[in-house]
């Protein structure tokens, strides 16, 4: 074998022993070289750039012994997947995306996919989430006390509701435009700034000048708790009243003024409303703590030793 054939082979070794399987230095650095491309590219100090790495590696070397032991426990359980559940979950994902075969095909190309691999990777996450389900999921209960307990704590998240019913006025500013542009739009906007504090009916401003796609409603954008704008949109609105309308702000969408068509206290939810939104996310909760604990127990029956 010549020197130049054997500078161009890859070296591959075992970095970890899990029970009677073992994973390997390239299996290791097919997951680890996605992250470390990212961080290396971020600008980080050597130090810093050095911790991230090792501890993204640690992490990622952690995950793939807990696939290899949570693999072993469906070999065990006899757990299987068959074509058919393989092909209907494929077709759920499709109805749910509204895509055609070819749509799919032109997805996973785009993530250097192919049928196969993706059939694969779903068959895969399916024999896991019928393993959680036969060793945690189907011995959890959620009892009637434990829904009324949450919702009592969290009184505040299910009682009445304040939401805006909000306007604007939107000029846009190109994300290539100068800062001489820019100041040319805001100019514009302090000129409809002036005209509404002259009276003008908000209504008819935003038909004249918004650029909103909403102006056909005369700048009409719907119903907001304060949670779901943004933080500088809530600070602007908190405090006002119906009719008022906001000074000009600078946002990502462009320059915008809002105003406060209606306030609304929109009811909360009783406890029989909000009894299956509770239960999901108490058992949400309890499936997540009984997994990490239980791949806790796993890695402590089993051998599991990593390879430095």
């Amino acid at each position: 074998m010549t020197a130049d054939v054997q500078s161009s082979e890859v070296v591959d070794r075992i970095v970890a022993v899990v029970n009677d399987d073992i994973i390997l230095l390239s299996e290791l650095d097919e997951s680890f070289n996605p992250y470390a491309e990212r961080i290396m590219a971020s600008g980080y100090s050597l130090d810093e750039e050095r911790r991230m790495l090792f501890n993204i590696r640690e992490e990622i070397l952690n995950q793939l012994i807990d696939q290899k032991l949570t693999d072993q426990q469906i070999k065990q359980s006899k757990i299987t997947v068959g074509d058919d559940e393989i092909d209907k979950a494929i077709e759920r994902l499709k109805e749910a995306n509204l895509f055609t075969d070819e749509d799919l095909r032109g997805m996973l190309k785009a993530e250097g996919l192919t049928m196969e691999e993706y059939r694969e990777r779903i068959k895969d996450q399916m024999l896991r989430a019928k393993l959680v389900n036969f060793e945690i999921k189907s011995k959890i209960v959620i009892t009637k006390e434990d829904t009324e307990s949450y919702y009592k704590n969290h009184s505040d998240k299910y009682s009445r509701i304040k939401k805006y019913r909000l306007s604007n006025i939107i000029m846009k500013v190109p994300s290539f435009a100068s800062e001489k542009e820019k100041l040319g739009v805001l100019e514009k906007m302090e000129i409809v700034l002036t005209e509404l504090k002259a009276g003008k009916p908000f209504d008819i401003t935003a038909e004249t000048y918004s650029e909103s796609s909403y102006v056909s409603d005369k700048g009409g954008l719907g119903l907001f708790e304060l949670k779901e704008l943004s933080p500088k949109i809530q600070e602007a609105i908190k405090d006002m009243k119906t009719g008022e309308f906001t000074e000009v702000l600078d946002t990502d969408q462009g320059y915008q003024i809002f105003y406060i068509q209606e306030i609304v206290d929109a009811p909360g939810k009783s406890l029989e409303e909000a009894s299956t939104e509770i239960e999901d996310m108490l058992y949400k909760e309890i499936v997540d703590k009984k997994f990490l604990s239980w791949i806790d127990e796993l890695r402590k029956r089993s051998h599991i030793k990593i390879i430095k």
